[in-house]
Parts: structure tokens; sequence; C-alpha cells
């Protein structure tokens, strides 16, 4: 079996936190390819929040999940990742399963609007508090643009800072490849 791509294992990583009926966070929706990921995993009784500050992104999202027949178990936020916790009900407040994270910029679209440390850190944080035990982040950072190293440097910082008693963390990144490959950040939140 081949090594998986820096996608193939974040996803296998939210998917595997997931199942039917539970409650997953895309932070970053972009074209809505992790969105329909995680909209399959949870199922028909599942419910998946994402989240983009680009109208595009929204809508380009919505527009896969109708066609993949799962938009009914989506709910989409025309708003930046870092207020994901004031916009989840009450009622999944720690109890998400999984959220992901594709940083950078949104792939055919202006490459000058990125994601930014500041506001990606916050998002981050926001992620473990509506995360469940055993839950999992996982945070996809391009470094191939201005200021993609400088959020890549903070993203680790962020995950080698947190407490190895609540979460593990991982990096997950192809060291001989060449055009800076994205890399991987994954968090698991402990078991209590």
């Amino acid at each position: 079996m081949p090594i998986q791509s820096v996608l193939e294992f974040a996803h296998h990583q939210a998917t595997a936190a997931l199942a039917p009926g539970d409650v997953a966070v895309d932070a970053t929706v972009g074209n809505g390819h992790d969105t329909l990921v995680l909209a399959r995993a949870v199922g028909e009784e599942g419910q998946v929040f994402g989240f983009d500050v680009q109208r595009e992104a929204i809508q380009e999202t919505r527009d896969r999940l109708a066609a993949a027949d799962v938009a009914e178990r989506t709910t989409l936020v025309h708003g930046g990742h870092e207020g994901m916790a004031k916009e989840l009900p009450a009622a999944v407040q720690e109890a998400v399963g999984a959220v992901t994270f594709n940083l950078g910029y949104l792939p055919g679209s202006d490459s000058t609007l990125t994601t930014e440390p500041e506001t990606t850190l916050s998002a981050l944080d926001a992620a473990l508090s509506i995360l469940r035990p055993g839950g999992v982040v996982t945070v996809v950072v391009y470094t191939g643009h201005e200021g993609g190293p400088a959020e890549a440097e903070a993203v680790d910082a962020w995950a080698a800072g947190l407490s190895q008693e609540a979460f593990q963390a991982l990096s997950y990144r192809f060291v001989n490849q060449k055009n800076d490959p994205p890399q991987l950040v994954v968090v698991q939140k402990r078991e209590e």
C-alpha cells in the first residue's frame, strides 16, 4: 500500500473519529471537498457545520453538497473560522468528533486572500474547545504562498505547546518533495 498523501491521511484521521450521527466542522470549506467527506462520514443523522469568509467558497460548497445529495446535513456559515464556537448550537458544544482546516487560499481564486496566523490560532483554540474526548482536529497547511511558512510555524508551535496529558499531536509531511508540499498537523483530544 502506498504512503497516503497529506490530504488522504487528513481525511482518514477525520473520518476514523466519526460515526453516523456525529457532528463535524469544516473550518475552511473552500471548494467543499473536505465538507463532503465529513458529510458522508456523519451520515443522514449527523450534522456538519462549515465556515468560510468568501461567498464564492460557500456557494461552491453548497453546489457540491447538493450534487452529492448531502446538503440537508450541512449548515454553511459565511464567516471566519475563529468564530466557530460562538456559531455552533449549545447542544453540540464539546460534542464535535472532527474539525478540519485547509489553510492557505481558495484554489482558483485570489491567491492574496489567505488565512492568517492570528485568526487561525484563535480558530484552533476554538476547535479544541468544542471537541469531544477522542475527537480530532486536522490542519493541512500550504506553504507555497506568501505568509504560508509563517503560518505553518505558528501551527507547529501551537500544537507543540499543547498539554501532553490532554492531547496527542503529530506532524505528517513529506520531506523530499519539491514545490512546497502541504503539511499536516493532527491533534486528538485524549479520552477522559
